[in-house]
């Protein structure tokens, strides 16, 4: 039995140390006639020798508007087989990914195009209400480095044309240059300085995160895994597309956004064996009225991660979705993600009570947050991981990469957890000042920066409340001016369009203060718990998770 907090994941498979283009060219051999994408939205299906094809069209379509390697690409999308071509593409050019929030509004655009110089941006036209064009328009004269739109709706057969056109050659003479190492997506993460933060992942961090997911899960070329989540996530392209592409599996993508029905739909009609889904996602499945009316017996495993994962419901996807073998994984953006997952022969209780152990070649430690000190077995502390998975940094920011990444190369998750002297994780709090709201991250200072443009706004908190639906929703305690009046619809009208709807508080508590210690500082868990009683919220705070 272990008695200190480290963990060193072992395995008899090495890192792959290619590029994401050689992985698929490798994938592409062994299986040119297995399907490889299927988008039941789109009608859109291809086999792995047509997603190379169309990965390469893509790819000299970037070269040839004169795109070099290392350049920014932004894609500003929900789920749609373009998506899934152009993060390939991408990769094979050499072009470093640029995943924009499609509940992105025009401030937030503007912030990560001119953050990470996208030279080039490929949109859809639209997104359920959201007019992306127009969005772009209010913005577009202030992205200097911005020359190419291109609107996938209108756009795309011209582009893979034009790549068509370019001789193979030149692509061949592109991806020869390109090194595993090399930066390949960034993917933005909401600040706690109040902006968001581009981790910068290389094709060694994501691809090898992605194999041994699918190693994890068992995957093989007959398996075909359902992925309502989003692209724009690691969880979408990485738990989901590289899982896939790297052991020859068949990604399979319900619709451009979640919703249960569809998802189920897509499951029976295309017999998938694996599912995907943040808690949120497997209730609304379960509980949906026609749920017991679909044949889910293809099922065997499928990950439930993105947010605190309730035990009985993973015990309920296990027992009435057929999905013996689902796993949680635990991570973080910075990691790749997953630095933790459970193993689909753990014991029940260990499956669905703790984020696993440790992935193959890393390593993770819990440490005392005051003195770094790693601290006894099933003693909470900091959890900090190291390893491949390490992003490269935070785009353009060295001060914010220093604060996150020490100089041993650890990974600060600002993530509370303990170690099990079996070597089991489990995930206990967090030091972050950060709210998890179905699956999508939410830093309450990037909230407050934004209440504070608001004229009658003297002083905002914004806290997490449990929620059954999301697992945390997003609360703002307000401190308003002298002689003005606002109410929580006024407020919440104020934020509709202008930052990403998941921000926008769901409940809002008018104060002449804030609770604080005796220096001054804002104690924002006596804040949790007066809301937690106030709104009636006791029974979804003894949610026990993972």
């Amino acid at each position: 039995m272990r008695t200190s907090s480290y963990l060193s994941g072992t395995s008899t498979r090495p890192l792959l140390g290619e590029t994401i283009g050689e992985n698929l060219h490798r994938t592409v051999t062994l299986f040119p006639d297995r399907e490889a994408l299927v988008v039941a939205q789109q009608g859109y299906r291809a086999t792995y020798a047509e997603l190379w094809e169309q990965t390469g069209a893509l790819a000299k379509g970037l070269l040839a508007l004169g795109v070099q390697a290392g350049e920014r690409v932004g894609i500003w999308s929900p789920n749609r087989y373009e998506w899934v071509v152009t993060q390939f593409g991408a990769a094979r050019a050499g072009a470093i990914l640029v995943n924009i929030n499609p509940a992105y509004r025009a401030e937030e655009l503007k912030y990560a195009l001119n953050q990470a110089g996208c030279r080039v941006l490929l949109l859809a036209a639209k997104f359920r209400l959201t007019d992306y064009q127009a969005l772009l328009e209010q913005v577009r004269s202030q992205c200097p480095a911005l020359e190419y739109v291109l609107i996938l709706d209108d756009d795309w057969d011209d582009l893979l044309a034009r790549g068509n056109a370019q001789p193979n050659k030149l692509l061949a003479e592109r991806e020869a240059t390109l090194q595993f190492d090399d930066p390949i997506n960034i993917q933005y993460t909401s600040g706690t300085t109040g902006f968001p933060k581009g981790a910068t992942l290389s094709h060694h961090n994501i691809l090898n995160n992605g194999y041994f997911i699918g190693q994890t899960l068992r995957y093989t070329e007959q398996d075909r895994v359902c992925i309502p989540v989003p692209f724009y996530h690691c969880f979408g392209m990485v738990i989901g597309n590289l899982a896939c592409v790297s052991h020859g599996a068949c990604m399979v993508v319900p619709g451009e956004a979640f919703d249960p029905l569809v998802t189920l739909q897509t499951v029976e009609q295309e017999r998938c064996t694996s599912l995907y889904g943040v808690p949120t996602m497997f209730i609304a499945e379960l509980d949906h009225p026609a749920f017991s009316s679909f044949d889910l017996s293809s099922l065997r495993t499928g990950v439930m991660a993105g947010s605190p994962c309730p035990e009985e419901v993973m015990k309920r996807v296990q027992q009435l979705m057929n999905m013996r073998d689902v796993t949680i994984c635990y991570g973080m953006t910075e990691t790749s993600p997953v630095s933790t997952q459970s193993y689909p022969d753990d014991p029940l209780e260990q499956r669905v009570s703790t984020v696993g152990h440790v992935h193959p070649h890393l390593e993770v430690k819990v440490v005392d947050p005051e003195t770094g000190n790693v601290v006894p077995c099933g003693t909470p502390g900091e959890l900090c991981t190291r390893g491949y998975s390490v992003m490269l940094g935070y785009w353009n920011n060295p001060e914010a990469t220093r604060a996150a990444i020490d100089t041993a190369g650890w990974m600060h998750t600002g993530d509370l957890a303990t170690i099990s002297e079996h070597g089991y994780v489990n995930i206990v709090g967090r030091i972050k000042d950060l709210i998890m709201r179905g699956g999508e991250n939410v830093y309450p200072r990037e909230v407050e920066e934004f209440l504070y443009q608001h004229p009658a706004v003297l002083d905002v908190q914004v806290i997490g409340v449990p929620s059954f639906k999301y697992g945390e929703e997003v609360m703002a305690w307000v401190k308003l001016k002298d002689g003005c009046t606002v109410t929580g619809d006024e407020l919440r009208d104020f934020c509709r369009g202008r930052i990403a709807t998941f921000k926008i508080p769901a409940y809002w508590k008018f104060v002449d203060d804030f609770p604080m210690t005796v220096t001054g500082k804002i104690q924002k868990f006596i804040m949790r718990e007066h809301s937690v009683q106030e709104l009636g919220l006791s029974d979804a705070a003894l949610i026990k998770t993972a």
